[in-house]
């Protein structure tokens, strides 16, 4: 269903694309088949070509103030054909780079009105406080370590995808947990380094490496080597993440989550990595490693917090897993998930 509706307004809007507005202040429009409260919903192109979503009002209403740019931008717009007149709350996207965003944004949009077509006024805002986060920075962009970090995660989330369109309900991170990805028994820790880093990766608190109750525990390492001209940017990557998985909309949610605001892409396009390394590791009971459990079972109160440590991995042991057991692991967490 959401495909379908994402595809017909993207192909109103390449349509209404194919012939310029008249005017500076006029609009192209084209109604689409979904009546609701006060009249139909209805796509636009502007003279500039930016894209708008129409959702019809009553005139009395008013239309909250913001989002007004530099990449949404909402307003209460009139319109007068030759035998009709019409209010709208008038939603555009100022950047044609977001144009699929805004896509996923509109197709949500059409979807919640469906669900409450007495108020849609109402259901705009419901879509736009649940998406504000996607297009709005509410903090620094992301730095080195952080970008490197998220380019090892979405490595792997790639890996997942490609095996299940759903797998990203495994990426837990984002939401606090102290596994990047987890199922009920199995789980996957990931670290990156990037260049003069070595093979030393920081482990932070007691519960990053214990492994889930009864379950099994992998640690992932990538050394990242940073280029401006090879490898692969993070909006690349979060470009074929996207392609592969089946809910669009929660994994921009996830990214939002942990920092990635796609109002900032233009800050990480020059950024690009590529694995020069990359070795996995059962964290079993020889993994040198400090948890709760471990503490625990050599008779240690645990009266210490904010715990971080550094694991040297450049020596063995720990000796690397092969691909096998590699897939077996990941299989495994898939399968608990589905």
């Amino acid at each position: 269903m959401n495909d379908g509706l994402r595809d017909l307004i993207d192909q109103r809007w390449k349509e209404l694309e194919t012939q310029r507005a008249s005017g500076d202040r006029k609009v192209r429009v084209s109604e689409l088949p979904f009546d609701i409260a006060y009249g139909r919903l209805a796509v636009a192109v502007d003279y500039e070509g930016h894209r708008h979503v129409l959702v019809p009002i009553g005139s009395h209403q008013g239309v909250r103030r913001g989002p007004d740019g530099p990449v949404l931008v909402l307003r209460k717009r009139p319109l007068e054909g030759e035998d009709t007149y019409q209010t709208y709350a008038d939603l555009g996207c100022l950047r044609p780079d977001l144009n699929d965003l805004f896509t996923l944004l509109c197709t949500d949009v059409l979807k919640t009105t469906e669900t409450m077509p007495g108020t849609p006024l109402k259901a705009l805002y419901r879509v736009l406080d649940r998406w504000k986060a996607l297009f709005q920075t509410t903090g620094t962009p992301l730095g080195p370590e952080q970008l490197a970090g998220l380019f090892g995660e979405l490595t792997v989330l790639v890996r997942l995808l490609e095996e299940d369109s759903s797998a990203h309900r495994l990426w837990r991170g984002p939401g606090g947990h102290h596994h990047d990805f987890s199922a009920s028994g199995t789980a996957v820790e990931v670290k990156a380094s990037v260049g003069g880093d070595g093979s030393r990766v920081r482990i932070h608190g007691l519960e990053q490496l214990e492994a889930p109750n009864g379950g099994s525990l992998q640690l992932v390492w990538y050394r990242l080597e940073r280029s401006s001209d090879r490898g692969e940017s993070l909006p690349e990557l979060i470009e074929r993440a996207l392609e592969l998985v089946d809910d669009e909309g929660a994994l921009l949610h996830l990214l939002a989550a942990v920092g990635y605001h796609s109002s900032d892409v233009d800050l990480y396009r020059d950024v690009r990595f590529s694995a020069a390394e990359e070795l996995w590791y059962e964290v079993d009971a020889v993994f040198p490693k400090l948890t709760g459990n471990d503490l625990t079972a050599a008779g240690i109160p645990i009266t210490v917090a904010d715990v971080a440590y550094t694991i040297d991995l450049s020596h063995e042991p720990p000796t690397p897993l092969g691909s096998d057991r590699v897939n077996e692991h990941l299989t495994s967490m898939l399968r608990e998930s589905s």
